[in-house]
């Protein structure tokens, strides 16, 4: 098979083209850096996200905090994922890089605070 990727590794936004049988990715063409193509093969074999949200809080000055993944997840989790951050509330104070989900879903990724939130 083949498919056409933009590239989202670098500003460049290379078209990339990636031939594979199933998960096996037989060759990339196009890409003008190796993050490119590492990029390529990462979406084909097992594509991830990050997820960038709010939290809401109590107690605090603002209603919610921003907060992201600590690392990708796996892109079928992400309706998962943000189900289950919209159903935590977390109390202020909070502080930027604060986990406010350990393993959020089981990937492995906690959901972290990007701000801080003061009561």
């Amino acid at each position: 098979m083949k498919r056409e990727l933009n590239c989202i590794a670098c500003p460049l936004g290379c078209l990339i083209t990636v031939e594979y049988e199933g998960k096996e990715v037989l060759s990339v063409t196009g890409n003008t850096c190796k993050r490119g193509e590492a990029y390529a093969r990462q979406e084909i074999v097992n594509p991830e996200r990050s997820i960038h949200s709010t939290v809401k809080v109590t107690g605090g000055r603002h209603p919610v905090v921003p907060c992201k993944t600590s690392v990708p997840i796996p892109k079928e989790k992400i309706f998962d994922v943000m189900a289950e951050i919209n159903g935590v509330t977390a109390q202020a104070p909070i502080t930027i890089g604060q986990v406010l989900i350990p393993n959020v879903c089981g990937t492995g990724a906690d959901i972290v605070a990007t701000n801080h939130e003061n009561a």
